[in-house]
Formats: C-alpha cells, sequence, structure tokens
C-alpha cells in the first residue's frame, strides 16, 4: 500500500482544514487506517483511527470534538477533518495503514496553525 497525504497548510486558529490521504493498491477497505502527527522536536504521537472492520472511530483527547476522521473505501481515501485549530496542533501529518503486522506511512503534510 503506498499512501498520498495532502491538505495541509498555513491556517489561523480557530479555523479547519481538511487532510486527506489516498492510497494505492489492494484491499485498502481492509485496513485500520490512523493519522499521526509530529511537532517539531517532539515524538510523533497518535491523532485517530477508523478501524475497517466496522468503522468505528477512536481519538487522542487533545483532538476529541474538533477533529474528524473518515475513509471512503470506493476512492480509496481517508480524510481528517480538522476544526478549531489551535497553535498547539501545528506539526507535520502522517496517514498510516495498519493490518495485522503490516504497516505503511505516507510521507507527511505539514499543518501550521498562527495564533
Amino acid at each position: 500500500v503506498q499512501l498520498q497525504a495532502y491538505g495541509g497548510g498555513l491556517v489561523q486558529a480557530g479555523g479547519s482544514l481538511r487532510l486527506s490521504c489516498a492510497a494505492s493498491g489492494r484491499a485498502f477497505s481492509n485496513y485500520d487506517m490512523k493519522w499521526f502527527r509530529q511537532a517539531p522536536e517532539k515524538e510523533r504521537e497518535f491523532v485517530s483511527v477508523i478501524r475497517w472492520r466496522d468503522d468505528s472511530t477512536y481519538y487522542a483527547d487533545s483532538v476529541k470534538g474538533r477533529f474528524t476522521i473518515s475513509r471512503d473505501n470506493a476512492k480509496n481515501t481517508v480524510y481528517l477533518e480538522m476544526n478549531s485549530l489551535k497553535s498547539e496542533d501545528t506539526a507535520v501529518y502522517y496517514c498510516a495503514a495498519f493490518r495485522g503486522g503490516s504497516v505503511y506511512w505516507g510521507q507527511g503534510t505539514q499543518v501550521t496553525v498562527s495564533s
């Protein structure tokens, strides 16, 4: 599975962005899809997951209520809708596909929130 994340950019605090992650390859619908982020000088952290089996979702406490993950299996794409953005959301955002012991990462897209 190859992943291409896009949609990042510069936004003012309180604004919104929608990230997309397009997947190529087979069986996208059978992968749990996750978003992570990495801020400067910090470790990569989990943001959200949408599970392939039932489309259940889970969010990090820091983004709960502000971010929404979704997927369109027909388009092989997973989305991250980000609202009420804060300066602390500034990071490179990565999408990743998980299945069994396999993990595939996208290249990341920069999100910068100005205060």
